[in-house]
Formats: C-alpha cells, structure tokens, sequence
C-alpha cells in the first residue's frame, strides 16, 4: 500500500513539507496581526457616533409623532447625512412642523450683530429670533406648539450663548406646559475635562446663565438635565441621546464633519484654545478676529510678540507653543491697524488647559503693559471676583488655578448624577 500523499512521495518528506507549511501559516499569522495592530484605525459606520438627531430618524419620529413642533436651531443642526434638521422635520411622517427659533448667529449662522426675526423660504415657516428684541419665546410665538425640539452644536464653554437660550427657552416650555426635546451632540471639548472658576451666584447673565465652571464637561443634554433639576426649571424634559459617543472623546473622534458653530469658531484648534483667549478681548486683546485664524492668534499694536511668545513659552504649558506671529485685523478690535502678534500651537489637545493658558498671558500683559491692558475687564466672562482680584494682586496663575479645586470637585459630584455616557 502506497503512503498517504503525493505519488512517489517518502514519509520524511511528508512531513518536512507539512512542517514547513505550518510554519509558514505561523508567520503569515504573525505577519498579517502585525499589520492590523500598526495600521491606521477605520472608523466603521456601525461605531461613528450618531447625534440626536441621527437616532430620531433611526426610530423613524416615535417621540415626536403627533406633535405640533417649534424647532429651536441653525446651521450645525444637521444629520449624518447632510440634511438639516428643518428639512427632516419638515418631512418626517406623522409630525407638524409649527415654527422655528434661532439663537444667536442666526439660523444660518453667519450674522454678527442681532438678528430680525423672518421667514424661512424653503418651509414657509416663521423664523423668531432669540437674539434680538426677544431672547426667549413669547406666549404668541409658542401658540399651537406642544412640543419644542432644541438641536444646536455648542462649544462646551459657559459663555457661548446657546445654552442660555436652551435654558430661556426650557423655562418656557415649563411655563406653558410644553414638552421639551434636546436632540443631543457631543461636546467638542470632551466630557472628561472640567476647568476654569466656577461663576459668582450673582453674576448670572445672557453669557452665565448659571453657576458652573467655564468648561463643564457635559453634552447639551447633559447640561439640560442639570440646569432643568439645578435650577429648578421643572420642564417635561425629554433627551434624545447619541450613540456611541464617550466621554473622553474631542470632536475629532466622533467622525462627523466640523460645523463652525459661529463665524468665528472656524476650526477644532481654535474651539480647544476659546474659553481661554476669548476673556481677554474685553480687557483690549484682539483674539484674531477680523483675522484667518481667530482664537488662534492674539495681539494688539501695543504687544511686542517675540518678547511675549518667549516668555510664555518660557513657562512651558503643556500642550502649547507660541511663536511671533503679527497680524493686521479688517474687521473688530483694531481693525486696519498691524498688530504685534502671538499665534498659538496646540500640540496636545488633551493636555491643554486653556483657562490657565489665558491667565498666564493676562498676568503677562498685565505685568508688561499696565496702561493698556485693563485685567478687570475680564470679570465679564471669567465670571469669578477672587480670581480677577486675585490676578491684579500679583497671585500667580499657577495658584490661582489651584485655587478652584475644591469647587471643582463639588461640581463634579454633582454633575456625574446627569451623566448619559460612560
């Protein structure tokens, strides 16, 4: 009887070839998990984030169906795909879309001053400005609307305007029994971080709707939780959630397309660098308005940026390089006018800490050029009495920061009971 294999094939050789194919089904092995564990990550469409709005459509409107609508939103109030969320709505079975509110910007997101209420041309719905002679719904305005839908990508920072209009327009609805819907989106900043003084009780406004840190480290819906049971609102709150996001994600994670939420707010480096370039603008800083590259970039034509950018680099904040960088505005603060420079570099997104960023560059200018820069401006924003007068006594940002710990960690237990996401 012939040996199992191939004709005239000796049992030795059999298995040499045997072995030497197993080895080499090893190696490929090794080779190809090699290969998979270096390349680059592919983010699949089943793991990419999905917004409020995304998950709405998905439940084909079951929240919503029978509902006369008021959507509050603009131009980052889109899906996945593209379409807007005044398109969507408009179409979506079972819903009847009543009328449309826009916070600051506009519904197209591109005016600076305040805005007209108008009509929008593709629905023929009325469009009621909140940014305008009105910041909050009116009876007339919210009659016929028994539910209020919100979808807005916001920046994460306590004085971008579009949280207080969500907590205008949640009061409301609390007072004319109306259900209100958060549609929610990722906060670009992550929801791991939290930063910055937390806002003096009596300092509330339209840009401090109410005591928390300037990076809060909640999702819009997050933040709608806390404020509805915080502040007592008592809305009908209902937060459509995300999928898939976590909170250690940036914006870059999520595999969406950035929107710039404002005219300004152009890029992901100059969403993280915001909170802590945009409190000095008041005090006589030109955050890079007017400019390509605005809260990338600071100056004004009384800065010497080399000597500027060497001192903060001197100080090396993690995540963060400066460099000399002059600009001349066409529009805003010192428009027309060349000013001596700084251009920020984020070289770890993660690292950077922006509210202790803008402190060290306002004890610098403070320190530097005393008759320009006026550090008690800065209290519009920062929001926080001990820190500026800490700041004008010459306290160094460093303990100034550490200063905020204690409250910090207060806020923090407190807002992991409205957390939606590990």
């Amino acid at each position: 009887m012939e040996p199992i294999g191939r004709p005239n094939c000796s049992l030795r050789q059999l298995r040499r070839a045997f072995a030497f194919s197993l080895l080499a089904a090893v190696f490929l092995a090794h080779f190809t998990f090699a290969a998979q564990k270096h390349a680059k990550p592919q983010r699949s469409h089943v793991g990419r984030v999905q917004t409020g709005l995304d998950v709405l459509e998905s439940e084909k409107f079951a929240s919503l169906r029978g509902k006369h609508v008021g959507l509050i939103t603009n131009h980052t109030g889109v899906d996945f795909q593209g379409r807007s969320t005044v398109e969507v709505l408009a179409k979506a079975p079972g819903i009847q879309l009543v009328a449309l509110f826009s916070p600051e910007h506009g519904i197209a997101g591109h005016a600076i001053d305040t805005v007209s209420s108008s009509k929008d041309p593709s629905t023929g719905l009325p469009i009621y400005s909140l940014y305008g002679e009105q910041l909050r719904p009116t009876d007339d305005m919210l009659k016929d609307i028994d539910a209020l839908v919100f979808d807005v990508q916001d920046a994460g920072v306590r004085f971008y305007t579009y949280t207080t209009t969500m907590a205008y327009c949640m009061e409301e609805a609390a007072k004319h029994g109306i259900a209100f819907y958060v549609l929610d989106r990722p906060n670009p900043l992550s929801g791991d971080i939290l930063e910055g003084p937390m806002l003096d009780a009596d300092k509330t406004s339209f840009v401090a709707y109410f005591p928390i840190p300037v990076r809060y480290a909640l999702t819009i819906g997050e933040l709608a939780q806390f404020y509805n049971s915080e502040n007592h609102i008592n809305a009908d709150l209902r937060v459509i959630k995300m999928k898939n996001w976590h909170r250690n994600y940036f914006f870059e994670s999520t595999g969406s397309r950035w929107i710039p939420p404002s005219p300004n707010l152009r890029t992901l480096k100059g969403s993280i660098l915001y909170p802590g370039l945009e409190i000095l603008q008041s005090a006589g800083v030109s955050v890079g308005r007017g400019t390509e590259a605005p809260f990338e970039e600071l100056g004004a034509p009384w800065i010497d940026g080399d000597d500027v950018a060497a001192e903060l680099n001197a100080k090396n904040l993690p995540g963060l390089r400066f460099s000399n960088q002059p600009f001349i505005p066409v529009s805003g603060l010192y428009a027309g006018q060349r000013c001596g420079g700084v251009g920020v570099k984020v070289t770890d997104r993660a690292a950077v800490r922006s509210m202790r960023m803008g402190l060290e560059i306002a004890a610098l200018l403070q320190k530097k050029y005393p008759q320009q820069f006026d550090s008690s401006k800065i209290l519009q924003l920062i929001g926080n009495e001990q820190a500026v007068r800490d700041l004008q006594a010459g306290v160094s940002p460093e303990q100034i920061v550490r200063g905020w710990a204690e409250a910090l960690a207060a806020f923090d237990q407190v807002r992991r009971k409205y957390f939606l996401y590990p």
